[in-house]
């Protein structure tokens, strides 16, 4: 089995892109799915709630919105939040790929692939692209956030050119260029790599 990881910045679309690898029957592993059920383990959320205060809500959970506001303007927090919630990611990652054993390939989608480290679990990696004008449209219609908290969140990320220069593959996502028969032409490569496995 071939594990590849799958990044992209906020708004590059890549979960529409793992959708469709998803439907070429590929398993996809959300890091952000899995980091949503790291936060509410007990012991991550008394590490979160010592290094960034008052997030917590009544009921003494994680206010992720709370959270990312704390986070995303505070780079040493982000960095200590980072720290808590990557390494139990990354031991659930593996016990994810244990069940999928015989998959050709595996696809684990990560925005800070490279950021967090998550990188040096995979053999191959896909970033998706998109122009930065368009990412911003996306998230604000999605998200429902300032464009200046997109701005927070962007600074956070690699930039694309470095993403791309460390990637094995690109998906150019720009509602120009045709997604399908990039994401397909990604896929016959990756299967004649698993069948040379």
């Amino acid at each position: 089995m071939i594990k590849v990881g799958i990044t992209g910045g906020i708004g590059s679309g890549k979960s529409t892109v793992c959708s469709v690898f998803a439907l070429l029957g590929i398993p996809v592993y959300s890091s952000d799915a899995a980091a949503k059920n790291v936060l509410e383990e007990t012991e991550v959320i008394r590490q979160i709630a010592a290094i960034a205060g008052d997030v917590l809500t009544e009921d003494g959970r994680i206010d992720r919105k709370k959270l990312a506001d704390v986070v995303f303007k505070d780079k040493q927090k982000l960095e200590q939040l980072n720290s808590i919630v990557h390494p139990a990611v990354a031991r659930h990652f593996e016990t994810w790929c244990a069940a999928y054993k015989n998959a050709r390939y595996v696809l684990k989608e990560a925005a800070i692939l490279f950021e967090s480290g998550a990188y040096k679990q995979v053999e191959k990696i896909i970033t998706v692209t998109a122009p930065k004008t368009l990412k911003i449209k996306r998230i604000l219609q999605r998200d429902r956030i300032s464009e200046q908290q997109v701005e927070e969140r962007m600074v956070n990320q690699m930039n694309d050119e470095e993403k791309i220069k460390r990637s094995d593959y690109t998906v150019l996502n720009d509602e120009q260029e045709l997604v399908i028969p990039q994401i397909l032409q990604i896929h016959t490569h990756l299967l004649k790599l698993a069948g040379a496995n």
